[in-house]
């Protein structure tokens, strides 16, 4: 990375970069994005060489002419219009069926009019069929265009011979364009499962802490109450010395449960490795880097203490902040899970998240990762930081003692 006040060091998280480009199949949130979007799909109107080529020929009368160049611009208008339709939160599908219905029309009608070339947008009015048909039914409505393809060409005064290649074309440019709509579905789904899976595991915190809460406050406020009526009753007796020894254990176990009590509150708060994982993708996708994370990860360490899992995840949540904010140039983010052994004999349990960015440059270490090598010494761990695979992007590996492992 450059030396500029840019770093690559944080300590808070901070929105991603402003994409100009939307996921597949996620709704497009402003117009800029709109805009990428319609132009790329201009890239694909290559077809309409064909036509506009045919009107530059002069072999039609000038009221032909103007009817097709009307006709062309209009099919075009509809093509992005099914386009914006199908990228506005609050689709229309009666809309998007018209503007369809509209395109085949405009293709029957200049084909039998206008000859052989106008055949071309079969291939569009395929690819619409395809974007707006339910799953199961779109292969079948892509069979139909190329099939009505072939019968307007054989029913207008088109050249047979450039028949079977047309109609062949609208048929594979819809069956790809089907393709894609159920690829785009099934990331859509996994994106809603990914979503899921980040609130499973936070409401599984939550009942952990509930749980922790009710073992913990039941057991010491039944023996508080115990105690304060044996107080009472000594007190009521004359017994002063045993009531006073009864209000003086009454304080050390409300001592006790203040302390557990917030103990179980700093677990709830430490974060976990599951669901730093699930917060990572989210954030990762939207700054258009591709997550991509060793399978044995989330179970690695079946075995490891909570202060030293939650150093790891303090670990990831840290690297993919940093990635987020300051991984210039970065499309991969990896994480890896390993295990090591040093010189002492000791076991560690090793978290590597590697970037493909520019790098760190020459800046300093921030407040972001000096806060996470406290953390990690307060466990015995340790941080260790620098470049990447072949001096590419920036490499975080946090180094944890596996306690629950004895060494013979």
């Amino acid at each position: 990375m450059s030396d500029t006040p840019r770093t690559h060091r944080t300590d808070e998280p901070e929105a991603g970069p402003v994409s100009f480009m939307n996921v597949p199949g996620a709704t497009v949130e402003n117009r800029r994005q709109l805009l990428v979007k319609v132009s790329w799909m201009l890239l694909w109107m290559v077809y309409l060489l064909y036509p506009v080529g045919d009107l530059l020929k002069d072999g039609h009368s000038p009221a032909a002419t103007v009817a097709g160049w009307i006709a062309l611009v209009a099919f075009v208008g509809c093509y992005i219009s099914l386009v914006v339709f199908r990228s506005m939160a609050g689709m229309r599908p009666l809309a998007c069926r018209v503007v369809v219905a509209a395109m085949i029309v405009t293709a029957v009608v200049t084909s039998f009019g206008l000859g052989t070339a106008w055949l071309t947008l079969f291939t569009y009015a395929s690819v619409a069929v395809a974007i707006i048909a339910p799953v199961r039914f779109a292969l079948a409505g892509v069979a139909a265009m190329a099939g009505l393809t072939v019968v307007v060409g054989l029913l207008s005064r088109a050249d047979h011979g450039d028949i079977p290649t047309i109609a062949l074309t609208a048929f594979l440019s819809g069956a790809a364009m089907t393709g894609l709509q159920r690829l785009v579905a099934t990331m859509r789904e996994l994106r809603e499962a990914r979503a899921a899976v980040a609130h499973l595991a936070a409401s599984e915190e939550r009942l952990r802490m509930a749980r922790d809460l009710h073992d913990l406050l039941g057991h010491s406020l039944s023996l508080i109450t115990l105690k304060s009526e044996l107080a009472g009753r000594f007190m009521d007796g004359g017994k002063e010395e045993a009531a006073r020894a009864q209000v003086a254990d009454i304080e050390k176990v409300a001592r006790q449960s203040l302390i557990d009590v917030r103990e179980a509150v700093t677990g709830f708060r430490r974060p976990t490795l599951p669901v730093e994982l699930a917060a990572a993708r989210t954030a990762l996708a939207a700054a258009q880097v591709s997550l991509e994370v060793a399978p044995e990860l989330v179970d690695a360490w079946p075995g490891l203490a909570n202060e030293e899992a939650g150093a790891l995840a303090w670990a990831l949540r840290e690297a993919v902040t940093n990635i987020v904010r300051h991984g210039e140039g970065a499309t991969v983010c990896t994480v890896r899970a390993d295990e090591t052994w040093e010189g002492g004999g000791e076991r560690y349990a090793v978290l590597e998240v590697c970037d493909n960015g520019a790098g760190p440059g020459k800046s300093g270490p921030g407040n972001g990762l000096s806060g996470l090598e406290e953390r990690l010494a307060l466990v015995g761990g340790r941080l260790e930081t620098g470049p990447g695979d072949r001096g590419r992007g920036f490499r975080l590996r946090a180094l944890v003692p596996l306690r629950s492992v004895s060494v013979v």
